[in-house]
């Protein structure tokens, strides 16, 4: 039988009253600042540019969809300086730009176009038909917005060949492989690159994929191969559940798949490097703040993107 004296009663009793004495509500008041501009924009060779304008939200507003919706600028004056031309460019629904335009932005934003034809934002862009991008070109982006200019150059570098493509099939079942990929790095510091494919082997009379697919380490730099000749694997970055567990990132015996390698500018690849970095650690209370760099002057956040892409198929047979 244990026994509680009136002693220990006491103590925990005055113990008690004293943590809760010094307990005190603190409030800490987060400043609300300014919206940001926020400029997402691409050009590849041989396609219009695409430029997307949004406001940037207060840490506690909401984070749904009307609200990134009523962030969409469209106000804006936007022009593209290339060499002595000067174009600019006009805000678009999405469902009024052509149909390569509507791919290249679903490729963008990583949607599907039956999900971005419903998304009512305004995407500023050209249909001058010598508005499109050059290999060896700079490109300039101005945004005039309030009182204030903001400025960004791309440029569309010559593009780097694959030495040689091969689907390497799985030792668990040899209907289904990985590509791997042979890369000779040109000698320069600081090359980078984006990784996309997409299967086009015919089901019901079309392409399986109608726009390129890529994954989380899509874009990668020569920090550790500059100048070497290297060779990687890489998978389906779709995944198909109506294969078998386990190989459901992988190319299927027979898939004929277009491979793309872009080369782009150290400043894009640092951009979306350091926002993965950022999307991957985002709520983790260990995590280090990331400073997402951008590629804008005056103050504004986002980047301004050139594409040069090379291309090739694979036909997945051993």
């Amino acid at each position: 039988m244990c026994f509680i004296s009136i002693k220990h009663i006491c103590f925990s009793v005055i113990l008690c009253f004293l943590l809760f004495a010094c307990t005190k509500e603190v409030k800490i008041n987060i400043p609300k600042e300014d919206s940001t501009l926020v400029i997402d924009g691409r050009i590849d060779v041989g396609g219009a540019p695409l430029v997307l304008l949004m406001k940037s939200q207060y840490l506690y507003n909401p984070t749904d969809l009307s609200s990134y919706f009523s962030s969409n600028i469209s106000n804006a004056q936007v022009s593209i300086i290339r060499g002595v031309d000067t174009f600019s460019l006009m805000p678009y629904s999405i469902s009024s730009l052509p149909l390569a335009s509507q791919i290249t932005l679903a490729e963008q934003l990583n949607l599907e176009l039956s999900e971005l034809v419903f998304f009512p934002i305004m995407v500023y862009s050209s249909l001058d038909p010598t508005m499109v991008g050059e290999m060896g070109k700079s490109y300039t982006l101005n945004v005039t917005y309030g009182s204030k200019t903001y400025g960004a150059t791309t440029n569309l570098l010559i593009p780097v060949e694959l030495d040689h493509l091969q689907w390497v099939p799985s030792p668990d079942n040899n209907q289904f492989g990985l590509c791997r990929a042979y890369l000779t790095d040109p000698v320069n510091a600081k090359n980078s690159y984006r990784w996309e494919s997409k299967i086009i082997t015919s089901i019901n009379g079309l392409p399986k994929d109608y726009r390129f697919r890529h994954g989380g380490g899509s874009y990668f730099d020569d920090q550790f191969f500059n100048g070497l000749t290297i060779h990687f694997e890489t998978h389906n970055p779709e995944k198909d559940t109506s294969y078998p567990s386990g190989l459901r990132h992988h190319y299927k015996y027979g898939d004929s798949v277009v491979i793309k390698l872009s080369r782009i500018e150290y400043p894009v690849f640092n951009y979306f490097d350091k926002l993965k970095t950022q999307q991957e650690s985002s709520g983790s209370p260990f995590s280090s703040p990331v400073l997402i760099p951008s590629n804008f002057n005056n103050g504004a956040l986002g980047i301004w993107a050139g594409y040069s892409s090379w291309y090739d198929t694979l036909v997945c047979l051993p």
